[in-house]
């Protein structure tokens, strides 16, 4: 049966006008919508940590999906906060990319302008609502959110905010968007609607992602899973690798940037690897290990076929052990998802290999994967990780928002 287009068509034309409206403002105008949006997000603290516990309380999911759920105080703080960085980043709107002069005396720029309409298709995560209203807004662009069903009380509390900050600023409510209700009708509509949506950006788990790219009828800007993998070369300080093995791991083993994969080079495997594995074990994570990480660590459970395709998302983590650098970026090339890969060594010539061997949208030296993130960037926040090979990759912000247009200026010339 065909989807139901009521909402998607309606919403897609007040946004359109909107995205119009927008396109002619100041940064000043922006930013001041912004620090509104900042301002309501803390007024109604209160009523978003409320609206959250319903959804929290309605959940069936693992540990991991509620802890991407779950809004406190401190996450609502932080949510306020990314809209005033936001602000405070430079206009990405009418910047010159690019300019040259022809041999007729014709002028040539390049500028960045709006990409129009977006829409949003994300899960679990209600904040991201508010990271995806906010770059959207300063970039010019309108957007309608479709969040998760599983976060439709929070995301209602968290859109009405922007659209305070929207209203306080004498701009278009209608920059910000959500259906109605969370009725996945509204998703087919959206990926159909060709021509009123000018790019779909979807954020969660391989079955959303999948689906996006799938079935949609507009450009999609997508992202895999974050199946990213942490290196230990025979040259890596031991201290470091077992504190960056820590946090890339387990400060929030839900997030995409976390490392999943923990490689290992054999000439370290049998004294640094039982180290790491106590490290980890102690804060609670659990492993599937190859052969020879068992044999460097005995009574860790095994790794079934899969396991190394797996995006926990979870306190458990894959290892295998290789026989050098070039087995690591065998082993990435195999089984990641060109989301964020690190290395850890104080061998320059093999980290510069390992950087320039991978092809990921983020590789790291000597730094946690959980860096892998819009604010950590100097984006203010993100819309989400790009890990295709066309428009953007990594972190999406700004800059990634817009596109261009050319701008010819002449003094007369006709052609030939």
């Amino acid at each position: 049966m065909a989807a139901d287009t009521s909402w998607i068509d309606r919403a897609a034309a007040e946004a359109r006008a909107a995205a119009r409206v927008l396109a002619g403002t100041t940064r000043e105008q922006r930013d001041a919508a912004l620090l509104h949006a900042a301002t309501c997000l803390r007024a109604r603290q209160d009523a978003i940590l409320a609206a959250n516990e319903t959804d929290v309380a309605a959940s069936r999911a693992s540990a991991s999906f509620i802890d991407r759920l779950t809004l406190t105080p401190e996450r609502v703080e932080a949510m306020a906060r990314g809209l005033e960085e936001i602000a405070a980043l430079p206009d990405p709107l009418g910047r010159v990319l690019a300019e040259w002069t022809r041999p007729n005396g014709l002028q040539m720029r390049r500028v960045a302008t709006p990409v129009g309409v977006i829409g949003m298709i994300f899960e679990s995560r209600p904040n991201v609502g508010a990271d995806a209203a906010g770059l959207c807004l300063k970039s010019g662009n309108a957007v309608l959110l479709r969040g998760g069903s599983d976060s439709l009380n929070s995301s209602r509390e968290i859109h009405a905010a922007m659209v305070a900050g929207l209203q306080a600023a004498e701009l278009p409510a209608a920059v910000v968007q959500m259906p109605p209700d969370g009725d996945r009708a509204h998703v087919a509509a959206m990926l159909g609607a060709s021509g009123k949506v000018d790019l779909i950006i979807p954020r969660g788990g391989r079955s959303l992602v999948e689906r996006v790219q799938n079935e949609a009828r507009v450009p999609v800007l997508a992202h895999a899973e974050g199946l990213n993998h942490t290196f230990v070369h025979r040259s890596a300080d031991p201290d470091m690798a077992r504190r960056l093995l820590c946090n890339a791991k387990m400060r929030r083993v839900g997030v995409c940037g976390a490392t999943e994969t923990l490689l290992i080079d054999a000439p370290v495997a049998a004294s640094l690897l039982p180290s790491i594995v106590a490290d980890l074990e102690a804060l609670g994570c659990r492993f599937r290990a190859d052969a020879r990480a068992r044999a460097a660590v005995p009574g860790l459970d095994p790794a079934a076929p899969g396991d190394f395709d797996t995006e926990w998302l979870d306190s458990v983590l894959s290892i295998a052990v290789v026989d050098d650098l070039d087995g690591a970026l065998a082993h990435i090339a195999r089984h990641g998802s060109a989301h964020t890969e690190a290395i850890i060594a104080e061998d320059e010539a093999a980290a510069r290999r390992f950087l320039q061997g991978t092809d990921s949208a983020v590789v790291m030296w000597n730094a946690s994967t959980q860096f892998c993130d819009g604010g950590e960037f100097g984006f203010g926040a993100e819309i989400g990780i790009a890990t295709g090979r066309v428009h953007a990759r990594g972190p999406v912000g700004l800059e990634q928002l817009t596109t261009f247009r050319y701008e010819v200026i002449g003094t007369g010339q006709v052609r030939a």
